[in-house]
């Protein structure tokens, strides 16, 4: 059977070639021809290869490593993963409508869903799932967690859960509905006149909950808006284009599409009338927010439409289209490249030289190419889109960091969640001195263990110093820097404490108001939020970032 498969792809490859031959014999000619090497390559490893060689195994990690060398987004999707993907791409699944992770090996309930399956049956954020259908948990990947949780709409499930505190587990009988994702998690008013709403992600049914939310939020009295594309990864392109009609006038450009097949080549347009085309909007923007989310920032931009406050996008210009391959696998090809309204393509233009979240490096001003808004502001392609306020974003200490990965600001917020039935609304909520204090104790037993970017440079520079044979001359000198700059955990607690209390604070808020909680919690000490309202509070300053800047 192996050999008769191996033939058939050869065969396949063959055909391929010899169908194409008329139009472009020699391309279609190196295609069988190195069809041909991979079949009998990969049937001699098969069969003289020391150990078992995982023919499927094998075979994706060869597709994978070629589709790799094309860019990061086209992708192969077995079947197993298909239902992944449709979660992804329709924000739709069957389960119990909670978020899990693992934390020291327990995996526990991260963020249940409002109205959800979990939500009604009494789970909450920091419970362990200690087995699924008399399957023990303890100790797998998320992933293959996720695997058991998810299942037919109207299947009953039962967990054994086991709450923070607890000795005792319990069973939790439930039953799997279709969950649906939503795209709009927050909707709220920061202010008396600014309102303000988050869009997560471009799935199904997007550009009806921001419609929904605009509405709300004018109904709440809202005169002013800041609209959150911050960390938003993108989705569905028509989407994109109804999310912007909202803002701005029916027949207008909103975004172009051009490939390699020109038939696909596209121009979307806004079809309907929008929903407000004059309401003072902030669009809030970071370096992981790409896609749908840099099509709808461009449009905004380009039409002067709104202010961008934040960072620099991600810089993916770049459509996928999905086709449909055997064996019920899909194939995820990147068709085509989009253009803003005012021609520019933000695409970044070098892969190899990214951040570490991603998105795109500084480029060279004489690599981009000027491009100008509808009220003549210069903006600019490759590279993501600029904001027209960038603010600095926040660095934090490795204290911070260090608590946060390891999981202490999560297990603490379980803690006090246990040992206070209420807290103020998540606006108004504040970790008293006291409060701290004991978080610092709890603290006094975990490992905190970290090395400061100092203390980093410093061993790297002792290590040279040894390989020069210059460590003996300069050994005094540089104990003397170690002991100076040398991190104490207690005094690091408190240095760095406004930043280590906002995210425990927002972390506590989830406990109580779930995830719209954690949301609000941060209003007063996010820097992007308050920007976004001195510039619409000051309507002389919003509209002097929509106008064209004299010298």
């Amino acid at each position: 059977m192996y050999k008769k498969y191996i033939a058939g792809i050869v065969v396949a490859g063959l055909g391929l070639g010899l169908v194409s031959f008329k139009s472009d014999s020699d391309r279609y000619f190196e295609i069988a021809k190195n069809l041909d090497v991979f079949a009998t390559l990969f049937k001699e490893v098969n069969t003289y290869y020391v150990d078992e060689v995982p023919p499927a195994q094998m075979m994706r990690t060869g597709i994978d490593a070629m589709l790799k060398s094309l860019d990061p987004y086209t992708n192969y999707i077995p079947e197993d993963d298909i239902e992944d993907f449709r979660t992804m791409t329709t924000g739709q699944y069957g389960g119990i409508g909670a978020g899990i992770g693992v934390h020291d090996g327990k995996v526990v309930i991260q963020m249940p869903y409002e109205g959800s399956p979990a939500h009604k049956a009494g789970l909450t954020i920091g419970d362990q799932i200690l087995k699924i259908d008399g399957v023990n948990v303890t100790g797998k990947p998320s992933s293959e967690v996720s695997k058991l949780l998810k299942g037919q709409a109207n299947t009953p499930i039962k967990l054994e859960i086991k709450s923070y505190g607890q000795t005792k587990s319990r069973t939790v009988e439930l039953t799997r509905a279709n969950i649906t994702v939503e795209n709009v998690p927050y909707i709220g008013m920061l202010d008396n006149e600014i309102g303000y709403f988050q869009l997560s992600g471009f799935t199904m049914d997007a550009s009806r909950e921001v419609k929904q939310a605009v509405q709300k939020l004018k109904e709440m009295g809202a005169k002013k808006i800041v609209f959150d594309l911050r960390d938003n990864p993108g989705g569905l392109l028509h989407e994109a284009v109804n999310i912007s009609n909202i803002f701005v006038d029916k027949g207008k450009d909103i975004v172009s599409t051009k490939g390699k097949v020109k038939e696909w080549n596209k121009t979307y347009k806004a079809l309907d009338e929008p929903l407000d085309r004059s309401v003072p909007l902030v669009v809030l923007t970071s370096s992981r927010s790409a896609s749908a989310a840099e099509i709808v920032a461009g449009v905004m931009q380009d039409y002067d439409r709104a202010v961008l406050v934040g960072e620099r996008t991600f810089g993916k210009g770049l459509v996928q289209a999905t086709r449909p391959l055997s064996y019920n696998s899909q194939l995820k090809v990147t068709t085509a490249k989009y253009y803003t309204p005012s021609g520019r393509c933000i695409q970044a233009i070098d892969y190899s030289h990214r951040n570490e979240d991603g998105s795109v490096a500084s480029i060279p001003d004489s690599l981009r190419v000027a491009f100008k808004t509808t009220g003549g502001r210069v903006v600019y392609d490759g590279g993501g889109i600029s904001p027209d306020v960038e603010v600095p974003q926040t660095e934090y200490s490795e204290i911070t960091r260090t608590i946060a990965t390891k999981g202490y600001l999560f297990e603490f917020a379980n803690k006090y969640k246990a040992e206070h039935p209420t807290i103020a609304s998540a606006k108004d909520f504040k970790l008293s001195d006291a409060d701290y204090q004991k978080f610092v104790a709890f603290l006094a037993n975990k490992d905190v263990s970290y090395t400061t970017n100092v203390e980093q440079e410093l061993v790297e520079l002792t290590d040279k110093s040894k390989e020069g044979k210059h460590y003996d001359d300069i050994k005094s000198e540089l104990d003397a820097i170690r002991k100076k700059v040398s991190h104490n955990k207690a005094n690091d607690l408190q240095r760095f404490r406004p930043e280590i209390q906002e995210m425990l604070e927002a972390e506590i808020a989830s406990r109580y108001y779930l995830q719209k909680g954690y949301i609000e919690s941060t209003f007063d000490d996010d820097p992007d939020i308050i920007m976004a309202k001195s510039v619409l509070n000051d309507p002389q300053k919003y509209a002097s970032y929509l106008k064209v800047k004299t010298k």
